[in-house]
């Protein structure tokens, strides 16, 4: 029997946000191209297991806490240390999140997201910062070969790394098949359940600093003020760092057409794209940047930042802005909300360009590295 492709789906088992829907959307994809070559390795952290569409599949596991785990690969190739007899069947090993175990003579592949803690330190915790500021040098000089996720991120690991530029492939992500836009019923449906208004301008993603949700509200303000802007429904989780953006809501003289919905189900947000009137995101920093993706994918006109890696995800499809500029951001909001044909417009070339991204390439583009770095 062949030597297995091993994948680490760990942050896919825990949920972990983008990262797991990274792992989950690229397995999916591989197995049925993989002839049978797939295992899986995960952290088996509180007892969790494989979801049962994976449970045929080969694996390898540890019942680790996430940090004991973190700290245990570290130091294992901080010493030069080797995992190789713990796999005594892989041809390659695959770390799809910012953890790569220690290998002597197996291939690995390191998949970076993004490097947002060089980036923007203030939005990371201190701890986790300092993890990553030690640990990500290490880990990509050690990686046989990396995957970016986008130009952005390749150009980022050149500069900030001294990588040799045919080290790093970019292999883009894509938004999920399920994001199409939907019909009438499906969208007064979903308005139905989360108490959405008929019209509104929508974000969807963690709530955080790096988010640039503050000067978002700001910029949202005065329209919502004026009668120019529907109500902000602001979709996701909180995370760190995010107290001061919900205190600022709280003091909001627009309090009132401000929805925070908190996280939803995925197979939700379809419909919640395509009811939205219009979808902003103006991050500071993205690796890759899926929700305006999937937005387009939806049907739905964006509006976004110009920064990182969202110019190369949106092309000529979305209006692009400066996230620090609060009144560029206002001004374009404006500009979108007036003009039905720009809207019109912007869903037509949504459409084409989130169709140029797809997990079935993605996974053919990954499978071919792993045979070639396989041998």
């Amino acid at each position: 029997m062949s030597r297995a492709f091993y994948l680490d789906v760990s942050a896919a088992v825990h949920r972990r946000a983008g990262l797991g829907r990274y792992a989950e959307s690229l397995l999916e994809a591989m197995e049925p191209q993989a002839v049978s070559r797939l295992a899986l390795f995960f952290n088996r952290e509180h007892g969790v297991e494989l979801p049962p569409e994976w449970a045929g599949l080969p694996r390898r596991t540890v019942a680790l806490g996430y940090k004991p785990w973190r700290m245990i690969v570290l130091v294992a190739q901080m010493l030069g240390l080797g995992f190789d007899p713990f796999f005594p069947d892989a041809a390659l090993f695959h770390a799809t999140e910012h953890l790569l175990l220690p290998f002597r003579r197996l291939p690995t592949v390191l998949t970076v997201h993004d490097l947002i803690f060089d980036h923007l330190p203030q939005a990371h915790k201190w701890l986790n910062r300092r993890y990553l500021k030690l640990a990500m040098p290490l880990f990509t000089r050690r990686a046989t070969h990396i995957i970016a996720v986008s130009e952005a991120t390749r150009r980022d690991l050149i500069r900030l790394y001294g990588l040799p530029a045919d080290k790093i492939t970019v292999i883009y992500e894509a938004a999920d098949p399920r994001f199409s836009p939907r019909n009438a019923l499906e969208r007064q449906t979903v308005r139905a359940t989360y108490g959405l208004p008929a019209r509104y301008i929508l974000y969807v993603g963690t709530i955080e600093p790096r988010k640039n949700l503050l000067r978002l509200l700001r910029a949202w303000e005065p329209l919502y003020g004026a009668g120019e802007a529907p109500p902000l429904v602001i979709v996701g989780k909180r995370g760190w760092l995010s107290g001061d953006f919900f205190a600022a809501v709280e003091r909001s003289p627009a309090r009132d057409g401000v929805i925070i919905t908190g996280y939803l189900l995925d197979d939700d947000l379809p419909a919640v794209f395509s009811a939205a009137t219009l979808f902003v995101f103006p991050s500071l920093y993205e690796g890759f940047g899926l929700p305006p993706l999937e937005a387009m994918a939806c049907g739905t006109p964006v509006l976004c930042s110009n920064r990182s890696s969202l110019p190369e995800v949106v092309g000529e499809a979305a209006l692009t802005v400066d996230p620090a500029n609060v009144e560029a951001i206002r001004h374009a909001m404006r500009r979108l909300l007036r003009d039905a044909a720009l809207r019109e417009a912007l869903r037509r070339k949504g459409l084409e360009q989130a169709a140029r991204f797809s997990w079935q390439q993605a996974a053919a583009e990954t499978l071919r590295l792993y045979r070639r770095l396989a041998g």
